[in-house]
């Protein structure tokens, strides 16, 4: 069976043709899975284990050799991947993380999906400030020293792109998980409540919005409500316990928890504070949901309830053959904690309660998994969401007679994955 193609010299992208699938098909059985059988070493014996390898023979580098560590070189094909035709230049672009090789809620550093406006802003920390002005009592300046004498949290949040899974409004698009869901990361970020440093400067009553801008070549900005700003947003210099990586925001950014991940201010240097959202370019033309009849949502902050099978999918085919079988995937909700998965085989004709397993945090990614049996028959894997307040992951279809198919933002439908007889996967989609 071939795999699909993952060379670290570059992207490599294997497009879908565009499937639609009448009805749910038949899947495999589902049964609790049985015992794990080996494979026979054969009578005399698997070379593998009986014979001497060069690691067993020479002595490997010491503890000088790698004073920063790095993956193992048979991991170097794990690697965030762009599609060169999604935007006009890297520099406004994105990459994604390599979910279906994660496991796991945490993302490593290095696995982080970017996503850029004006690329990626180099800064010497030394020289960056953060400026407080507006309808504040005291607008303020605070090098990366004044921020750090604020009591420190550590919070993990997952960051998604309103423009995950956007490709696939219109039907089965891209053939990957990585490249249709593969805009979200989940870290443990350290840093300072904005709350506090807002309320070191003073604001003055008539405040209600926030303008967070940051220090890159676009500028951004977004308009962020006062009362989310108070509630629960960080203003952040680290990630899993390192500071923050340059395309991350390196020396600060904006945490903006639950929320679209455009709104967390990389490279932040100045919030401004009104009595008024400021209808910028990243919130008028951009990043609203575009219906049916040609109006716009805006202000769609929250991400919302969503989920999705990382192995098998795509990228990840069942290579082993029949027998047991362990599917896995996340799943996230900007309200809160997920409380349960279901998963189904069969397209959803089906379903069956998935065990959740890991920490459980509010407003990051939980870890899921589901044993069985695979009995060679061909399976359609879905995966359903629901999280503490009761929201439940909506199929397509159903996002669609809500909203249309111009919406490239939002995009929380349920994800289908065909496993063929020789285990090979495909993005599809069941009418």
């Amino acid at each position: 069976m071939d795999k699909p193609s993952e060379s670290p010299s570059g992207p490599v992208l294997n497009l879908s043709r565009r499937r639609l699938l009448k009805g749910a098909a038949t899947a495999g059985s589902a049964a609790v899975a049985g015992t794990l059988a080996p494979a026979a070493a054969g009578a005399a014996g698997d070379p593998a284990i009986t014979e001497i390898q060069d690691w067993n023979r020479y002595l490997g580098d010491g503890v000088d050799a790698r004073p920063y560590g790095s993956p193992s070189q048979h991991e170097a094909h794990v690697i965030r991947r762009n599609v060169p035709w999604l935007t006009a230049d890297p520099v406004s672009s994105v990459n994604f993380t390599p979910l279906h090789k994660l496991d796991g809620i945490i993302t490593p550093n290095g696995l982080c999906f970017e996503r850029h406006h004006g690329g990626i802003a180099e800064i010497d920390p030394a020289a960056h400030r953060l400026m407080i002005n507006g309808l504040v009592e005291r607008p303020l300046v605070f090098a990366m020293e004044d921020i750090k004498r604020f009591p420190r949290y550590n919070h993990v949040y997952f960051l998604e792109c309103a423009a995950n899974s956007g490709m696939e409004w219109r039907g089965a698009q891209l053939n990957g998980c990585q490249f249709t869901h593969g805009m979200v990361h989940n870290v443990m970020y350290t840093g300072v409540k904005l709350g506090d440093i807002l309320n070191e400067a003073g604001l003055k009553p008539s405040a209600k919005w926030l303008l967070p801008e940051g220090a890159d070549a676009s500028a951004m900005t977004r308009s962020v409500p006062l009362e989310k700003a108070l509630d629960d947003c960080l203003v952040a210099f680290c990630m899993n316990g390192e500071a923050l990586r340059p395309e991350q925001g390196y020396p600060l950014r904006l945490v903006v928890p639950g929320w679209e991940g455009n709104m967390w201010i990389k490279w932040l240097r100045r919030i401004e504070v009104g009595d008024q959202p400021w209808h910028h370019r990243e919130e008028t033309s951009k990043y609203t949901d575009l219906l049916a009849d040609g109006s716009a949502r805006r202000f769609t902050w929250t991400m919302d309830v969503k989920s999705v099978i990382t192995n098998p999918s795509p990228q990840a085919p069942l290579d082993h053959g029949r027998g047991q079988t362990v599917l896995t995937g996340l799943a996230w909700s900007g309200h809160g904690r997920i409380s349960r998965v279901d998963v189904s085989v069969d397209g959803g004709r089906n379903w069956q309660t998935a065990r959740l397993d890991g920490p459980s945090y509010s407003k990051s990614v939980h870890r899921f998994y589901h044993d069985f049996e695979w009995n060679g028959s061909e399976l359609f894997l879905q995966s359903r969401a629901i999280d503490e307040f009761g929201n439940v992951q909506p199929t397509k279809n159903a996002l669609r007679k809500a909203r249309g198919e111009n919406s490239i933002y939002h995009n929380n439908g349920i994800q289908t994955w065909h496993i063929g007889e020789d285990g090979s996967a495909e993005n599809v989609e069941i009418s």
